[in-house]
């Protein structure tokens, strides 16, 4: 059983780190943090590291120094499997679900580091009350979903996990404004039953609307961070991500 970590205390704390592909450094010295039970928004242009931020957490083919603690502990060196099985779920953008499997199959395979079967199945009873769409797509092959559709497996199977951070990649990304609002409402009630999310989404002002606290970055490094409501009415924030 994972220990209890309370409301507003440090869920994960990133520190000085910094990552790079083969030579080419894209964040340094980057500090954030995410609390129990909040929303998390990275901005930031395209080719700033969000992508990348997200990767070097969740252990993803990137070489990193610096430290991440999870729940007070190092994860710096556990390998992708071994974070996700600590409760940090990444959904990448482009989805990355598994075309030739059903629906079911899915969300099977999110599961894949658990074992007691009872919990699998009240949690997969409780993920599709999120999504009832999947649940009549349940026997259909993911790839003749639509593209929200396929957004929303794509987060169905990260909280096949059962994690306790979930970070997201770009998830409105192509979809239809009602599809975006529907998932938006789905990111709140998850932070309301005790899920944190890290969201890296190009749509700055549905995510810092959701949000309780933003960083934007730049060239790899944070150059603003703050409360999201007050990044909103930030004048500079307002010209380079929500259109002046």
């Amino acid at each position: 059983m994972r220990p209890i970590w309370g409301k507003d205390m440090d869920l994960i704390q990133v520190k000085n780190l910094s990552a790079r592909y083969f030579k080419a450094e894209v964040i340094t010295d980057l500090n954030l943090v995410v609390r129990s039970e909040e929303i998390i928004t990275i901005l930031g242009s395209n080719g700033a590291g969000k992508t990348t931020t997200l990767r070097a957490i969740s252990g993803i083919k990137v070489k990193k120094r610096g430290t991440i603690t999870f729940e007070g502990k190092n994860i710096q060196s556990c390998s992708s499997d071994q974070i996700l099985r600590r409760g940090i779920a990444h959904v990448p953008e482009g989805r990355g679900i598994f075309p030739f499997m059903s629906v079911n199959e899915n969300l099977k395979m999110g599961a894949y580091t658990r074992s007691e079967k009872e919990a699998i199945k009240q949690d997969e009873e409780r993920v599709l009350g999120f999504f009832p769409i999947l649940r009549s797509r349940y026997r259909q092959t993911a790839g003749t979903l639509s593209g929200g559709e396929q957004q929303m497996l794509a987060l169905a199977r990260a909280l096949m996990a059962n994690p306790k951070l979930l970070m997201l990649d770009e998830p409105s990304l192509g979809l239809a404004p009602l599809v975006v609002a529907d998932l938006s409402d789905i990111i709140v009630q998850l932070r309301n039953q005790k899920v944190s999310v890290l969201l890296v989404e190009q749509n700055s002002e549905m995510a810092l609307g959701i949000s309780d606290r933003g960083y934007v970055l730049e060239n790899g490094r944070i150059a603003l961070e703050g409360i999201a409501a007050d990044l909103l009415d930030n004048p500079y924030v307002k010209e380079a991500y929500l259109g002046g």
